[in-house]
């Protein structure tokens, strides 16, 4: 199948030796729902207060539509380039390589934009710390982790990954041991902050949060990536995707709900910059507290472990297709001999990661733009054509109540791009970047691609079977 490989010779393939569980402790790391439970909901109390336990449910609901749709496609394609495979096997080269474009900003910038919080998430463990060089060095030592065996990051994420699921058991016992207020209160009459009192909660702050926490809950879809590396992915593949959003639904929702429960202020929670910290502090001491903030920034180190393998399969994927020129596709594609991994791309994705630690954080955040609307909106069309053409034919998981799934996701989307523009903050200009990276990504395709000639993409026939998985 890659006999016509635009490098001149066949690229070597990737090791499978994972199974179900193996992927799915690396796509949790990417998801990292203690990251977004400390990082992502405070803001959604801040908009919505106890309104954000319906913003996550609705949220929920979208993102389960969304995940049939990451299930279908990539057990039909299960290719480590990703979503840009099946964009373009249903709608066309230029279509996917726009997607492909769009990706390289979303998997680029988060290591760097991650590393970039740590210092943050620290300080009231160990105040000042500088924030670039912890940057650097957790960014370079993640790259370095990153290039040993995929098996061997496997085990090292779902160890690390133990430590985020504690900090978040810790937070729920803490919310539970005491309950201040009943959840059902909380669902039949949602109330959020205004000034310095809590005001029944409106549909559109609810409807704003629902936005955020489609984010927040964001990073199931990273299982496609192993998929070259997972044994049997066409039928498994789309067990390692759903498995992966039910559980980061648990995780975050879980703990969310504990603390509106649980807090002797909820005026004071909804509106703290860090309000889970400030209920450890409360309620199990300084000790706990820290031992909590240590659980979080292990998580934020393993999301950026996990993002960095997840991101060299990617360009691995991308330089098999002959995408950027022969030196740079010759290198992104080779394997180390014995670790088995695409050992050069992952240092280039590294050492970007560590150039962008020096980049101010709010210009990182401006250039990342909002790719993740554009991603799913692609994914959701490639679904609904795909069984229209009869592309996705083959597929080994069929998405039930088909098109319910691609129609909600695209009707969510259209939600939060709205919304999105009424931002001129953040929301805004996140639009304008990712429309700037879309027109780049076409341009780029016809100006460079298409003057070379016939760009496709290739997925690997699965032929290994060695007997070892995770």
């Amino acid at each position: 199948m890659l006999d016509d490989q635009p490098l001149g010779r066949p690229v070597p393939p990737l090791t499978r030796s994972l199974g179900v569980m193996g992927v799915l402790f690396l796509t949790l790391s990417v998801a990292t729902p203690a990251s977004s439970v400390f990082v992502i909901v405070p803001g959604m109390l801040q908009v919505a207060g106890t309104g954000a336990i319906w913003a996550m449910v609705l949220a929920g609901i979208v993102c389960v539509a969304t995940a049939f749709v990451y299930a279908e496609l990539s057990s039909a394609w299960p290719a480590a380039g990703g979503e840009y495979v099946a964009v373009a096997q249903t709608l066309g080269p230029l279509a996917g390589f726009v997607m492909l474009g769009v990706n390289v900003f979303n998997n680029l910038f988060f290591p760097p934009v991650a590393g970039l919080g740590i210092s943050a998430v620290l300080s009231t463990v160990w105040p000042g710390l500088p924030t670039v060089p912890v940057a650097v060095v957790v960014v370079a030592g993640a790259t370095l982790v990153a290039l040993l065996q995929i098996r061997v990051n496997a085990w090292v994420t779902g160890l690390f990954l133990l430590g985020e699921m504690l900090a978040l058991a810790a937070i729920v016992a803490l919310g539970l041991a005491d309950r201040a207020r009943p959840v059902g209160a909380m669902l039949l009459h949602p109330v959020m902050p205004s000034a310095a009192a809590l005001v029944p909660a409106s549909p559109a702050a609810i409807g704003l949060a629902t936005s955020i926490a489609i984010f927040a809950l964001n990073g199931y879809g990273a299982a496609v990536y192993f998929a070259e590396e997972m044994r049997e992915p066409s039928r498994l593949i789309a067990r390692a995707i759903l498995a992966s959003l039910v559980l980061t639904l648990v995780f975050e929702i879980a703990p969310t709900v504990a603390l509106l429960v649980g807090a002797p202020d909820l005026h004071g929670a909804v509106t703290a910059d860090d309000p889970f910290g400030l209920l450890a502090r409360m309620r199990g001491g300084g000790w706990t507290a820290d031992a909590i903030a240590i659980g979080v920034v292990i998580a934020i180190v393993n999301a950026i472990i996990a993002c960095i393998l997840a991101c060299a399969r990617f360009f691995y994927g991308t330089a098999r297709d002959g995408s950027w020129g022969r030196p740079l596709d010759r290198w992104m594609a080779m394997i180390h001999p014995r670790l088995g991994s695409p050992w050069v791309g992952t240092l280039i994705v590294g050492g970007v990661g560590v150039a962008c630690c020096f980049l101010p954080l709010t210009l990182l955040l401006v250039l990342s733009g909002t790719g993740l609307i554009a991603i799913y909106a692609g994914i959701a069309v490639a679904a609904l054509v795909g069984r229209l053409n009869g592309a996705t034919a083959h597929a080994a998981y069929r998405m039930p109540l088909f098109p319910l799934a691609p129609v909600a996701t695209l009707v969510a989307l259209g939600y939060v791009t709205w919304t999105s523009w009424l931002d001129p903050a953040e929301g805004r200009p996140g639009l304008i970047m990712t429309a700037l990276q879309i027109a780049a990504s076409a341009a780029y395709y016809v100006l460079v691609l298409r003057r070379r000639g016939d760009w496709r993409v290739h997925v690997p026939e699965v032929t290994d079977d060695r007997p070892e998985r995770l």
